[in-house]
């Protein structure tokens, strides 16, 4: 089954449209790499101030070789364009697919 790996990034009111705009104008390289399912940036509604990074994974292999390559590469210099990172705290979730379901027809 899939792993689930969510990075929850601690974002201040003021660096929710920086984090947005980053995430907006990446350079898509996950998409393209060995084992990646899916990928979401969920922004809070109400109640915190996390964003949840929600990628999805053929196995952890798959992730690990992303998180030591690609991943690596690109967030090399911390903060992007505008130098500083938009969130003031990470923490990283990791999940195994148990079940899943898709709309009928699908």
């Amino acid at each position: 089954m899939s792993v689930v790996k969510i990075n929850a990034l601690a974002v201040p009111a003021e660096q929710r449209e920086v984090l947005e705009a980053r995430f907006g104008s990446r350079a898509g390289l996950v998409e393209t790499a060995d084992g990646f399912e899916w990928f979401e940036l969920l922004r809070p509604l109400e109640g915190t101030d996390r964003y949840l990074v929600y990628t999805r994974w053929r196995d952890e292999q798959a992730f690990q070789a992303w998180m030591e390559g690609p991943m690596k590469e690109a967030h090399r210099g911390g903060g992007g364009e505008g130098g500083r990172p938009a969130a003031t705290g990470s923490e990283v979730w990791s999940f195994e697919v148990a079940h899943q379901a898709a709309p009928k027809g699908a």
